[in-house]
């Protein structure tokens, strides 16, 4: 419970220091580390945050939480380059050596990329889409290519996902702006790599639920693990297919 001018309500129960400064942060799950469900890493941040001794704030009340906010999380399993968070401060502190700070705190794999001194609008609302790389070991760039032609080809693709209220009607080629295929070989064959770009609805559409689209419409078979990668999320240009920096505005104004 805060005042208007974001001081602490000394009517309130526990009161805490005023936000006085917010950093957004850029981190990246890499390696093993994509396996870290959100819930996971929500703790292992927090608890870098003390090892670094950053100056958070915290919410009054009864059991007060750090100011920490995440957005838009990539799913477990799934590596990233482009997972954002903003935390509150109570006094200004250096955003690179809060990144220093915090990189040394937190595990290998668990990287953090980028600290800018938050500027006025909503971090949320700059991540309106995705661009994501999924490799597909054992898949050749033929078969991939004619799975992409029939899902790009269709009006929609419908797939199923259980959800916490229930088993859920999706249409995942409405999200879908972008989608393309190029060819890696491996030391153990061929490897298809799909470039995805998709818009951030409610729910999301997840790299899963394009696979299994393009299973669907396409008739893409996959017989070993696929992995998705993150390449980044941010402002959306339809028109282009392509996704910008959501911290571009933070920075250049700073």
């Amino acid at each position: 419970m805060t005042t208007l001018e974001g001081t602490p309500n000394p009517e309130a129960t526990n009161p805490q220091l005023p936000i006085v400064q917010k950093l957004r942060i850029r981190y990246a799950k890499r390696g093993r580390l994509r396996f870290t469900s959100h819930r996971d890493f929500a703790r292992a941040f927090e608890r870098a945050v003390r090892r670094a001794a950053i100056p958070i704030g915290f919410s009054s009340g009864f059991t007060p939480h750090p100011k920490i906010s995440y957005a838009n999380a990539s799913p477990t399993g799934a590596a990233s380059e482009a997972e954002y968070l903003e935390i509150g401060m109570t006094r200004p502190c250096d955003a690179d050596q809060v990144r220093d700070a915090l990189d040394s705190a937190l595990p290998d794999g668990i990287d953090i990329v980028e600290v800018v001194v938050a500027k006025p609008g909503a971090l949320a609302d700059r991540l309106q889409g995705s661009w994501w790389e999924i490799a597909l070991p054992g898949v050749t760039a033929e078969h991939a290519q004619s799975a992409v032609d029939g899902f790009l080809a269709a009006e929609e693709v419908l797939i199923e996902r259980m959800m916490k209220r229930g088993l859920r009607t999706l249409d995942c080629r409405d999200a879908v702006l972008g989608l393309s295929v190029r060819s890696d070989e491996t030391p153990m064959g061929p490897c298809a790599i799909l470039a995805v770009v998709v818009r951030h609805d409610t729910p999301s559409i997840r790299p899963d639920d394009v696979l299994a689209g393009l299973r669907s419409s396409g008739g893409l078979t996959i017989e070993q693990t696929p992995i998705a990668t993150r390449l980044a999320q941010g402002p959306l240009d339809t028109e282009l297919g392509t996704v910008g920096d959501p911290l571009a505005f933070d920075r250049d104004a700073s």
